[in-house]
């Protein structure tokens, strides 16, 4: 049974996506949303460190430099996951949920092992790339060539394989073009009751109570 690895008593619902799909928005959504009750893991602050010469999964960029491949699954610190998953669903306060959000949220083993729910989201590939490179201007000044460069030599193949393909695995695929407050409607129609306003000295809910899937 999943959802109650690590003796866990508050759910956890894991979103994936592929890159700039919206599900950080998503994410981030149901903390403001509901403040207080939803604990919130990036697998992006997992990454093993860049220049580990012994960890992570190494590819080379556009510009010709061997750097971390962001992009594949392997390059996530899956035992620092696990404990900052088991350590947000077990500590003590109104937590009502947890969401581990991120591109390999469907498919690392230990958070599969972990989640009570599995959600895609789902946006076409050109809105998400267009997404990202405006991102990547905006935000770190990137040359956008280098951008759609990295994208042909291994960032397509890179969502075709370990990211894609969790979308057959998830209880629900939400529409990533959508406002997030269609994206909560949705959302909330999965995880039912969980994220109703606690009754005062109400206990954490436990994952048991919920209709995990395998």
């Amino acid at each position: 049974m999943t959802g109650v690895a690590g003796g866990h008593r508050v759910p956890v619902l894991a979103v994936a996506g592929g890159t700039a799909s919206g599900k950080s928005t998503l994410a981030d959504a149901l903390v403001r949303h509901h403040p207080g009750l939803v604990g919130l893991v990036r697998l992006d602050d997992f990454y093993v460190p860049a220049h580990d010469p012994l960890r992570g999964v190494r590819t080379v960029s556009a510009t010709g430099a061997e750097i971390l491949d962001w992009n594949h699954p392997g390059s996530i610190d899956q035992t620092a996951v696990a404990a900052a998953v088991d350590a947000a669903a077990t500590a003590a306060g109104r937590r009502r949920l947890v969401v581990v959000e991120g591109l390999f949220a469907l498919t690392l083993p230990v958070v599969a092992a972990r989640a009570t729910w599995r959600v895609y989201v789902d946006t076409p590939d050109d809105i998400r790339l267009a997404r990202k490179i405006l991102r990547k201007i905006e935000v770190q000044r990137q040359d956008p060539a280098l951008s759609l460069r990295n994208y042909l030599m291994t960032g397509r193949e890179r969502h075709a394989a370990h990211v894609a393909p969790s979308r057959a695995v998830a209880d629900l695929v939400v529409d990533g073009t959508a406002d997030e407050y269609a994206m909560i409607a949705a959302v909330a129609m999965l995880i039912g009751p969980v994220l109703a306003a606690p009754l005062r000295g109400e206990p954490a809910l436990d994952a048991s109570s919920f209709g995990e899937t395998a």
